[in-house]
């Protein structure tokens, strides 16, 4: 008894009463924090979507087992058909697979919006003192390193298989730094979405509704000069084609000025469209 008595009270001393003026001028006395830039608030969230893949590392089987599949895939099963050879086609299918895969990816940010809304993460967010659109803008930031890895992966895939590069490695760099900016953009369209619909395979279904028919009516696997030619109108002006023919041009070499500008413009058109139409329903979810 004793003992507990001589803690207690030793405990008394070392936690003395604060009187309310001197905690008033604790509280007031020093400066608020300053509040976050819009540049680290985005930054911070594109940060909490890199760890997310971290601390769950199968989300990263979309980029490298999906590409390295599509690579080897189609190379072997078209390459005789409509080159002659694997060797010979992948130097024309690599950059087009390339665009398809990450592309197709860009579908997973709608989803991961569509999970935090679920799960009511969204509703923290929008109490914090922050650049409004800082949540969707750290998604996007933290999903270009997913196609960073899936097109560096691809690309390594595709050396090992016999693609050589003739616009080295400034091309290549070019290539995939183009197809990154669009993929950025046009990852605007899904986080709309991903606002907009109940759940997550809703987003998942209206997403494949409109890759798969944008991503392989393009000259991606052949040329459209083979197809009809209301079709060849639909492929010749589709933006995947454009990128595609870009992304390929530079990694050969080349320096297609009017599809660069195309998919430039077609980046920024998606861009000043989906932006603020998501920050709206943001604004009111």
């Amino acid at each position: 008894m004793s003992t507990a008595t001589t803690t207690t009270t030793a405990e008394s001393a070392e936690l003395a009463p604060v009187s309310t003026e001197s905690l008033a001028e604790l509280l007031i006395a020093k400066e608020r924090p300053p509040r976050p830039s819009a540049w680290s608030a985005s930054l911070a969230f594109g940060w909490r979507a890199i760890l997310k893949i971290k601390h769950v590392p199968e989300q990263l089987f979309d980029v490298t087992a999906f590409p390295i599949m599509m690579v080897v895939m189609y190379t072997y099963l078209f390459g005789g058909a409509i080159a002659g050879s694997p060797s010979a086609y992948i130097q024309q299918l690599l950059p087009g697979i390339m665009v398809m895969s990450v592309v197709m990816i860009t579908m997973y940010t709608g989803i991961a919006v569509n999970t935090d809304i679920e799960k009511g993460v969204f509703d923290r967010f929008r109490t914090l003192p922050i650049w409004r659109p800082a949540p969707m803008v750290g998604y996007l930031l933290g999903d270009a390193l997913r196609y960073t890895i899936a097109s560096l992966v691809m690309l390594a895939v595709g050396l090992i298989m016999g693609y050589r590069p003739d616009g080295n490695v400034i091309g290549v760099v070019l290539g995939i730094g183009l197809l990154i900016l669009f993929s950025f953009a046009f990852s605007w369209i899904w986080t709309m979405f991903g606002l907009l619909l109940r759940s997550e395979k809703s987003v998942m279904g209206v997403s494949m509704m409109v890759l798969f028919p944008l991503t392989f009516l393009s000259n991606i696997f052949v040329s459209p000069t083979t197809m009809p030619g209301w079709l060849q109108a639909f492929v010749n002006n589709s933006p995947i084609t454009h990128l595609a023919t870009a992304v390929r041009g530079l990694m050969a070499g080349d320096w297609p000025a009017a599809d660069i500008a195309w998919s430039l413009g077609w980046a920024g058109l998606l861009l000043l469209v989906f932006g603020p139409i998501t920050m709206r329903l943001y604004a009111k979810k």
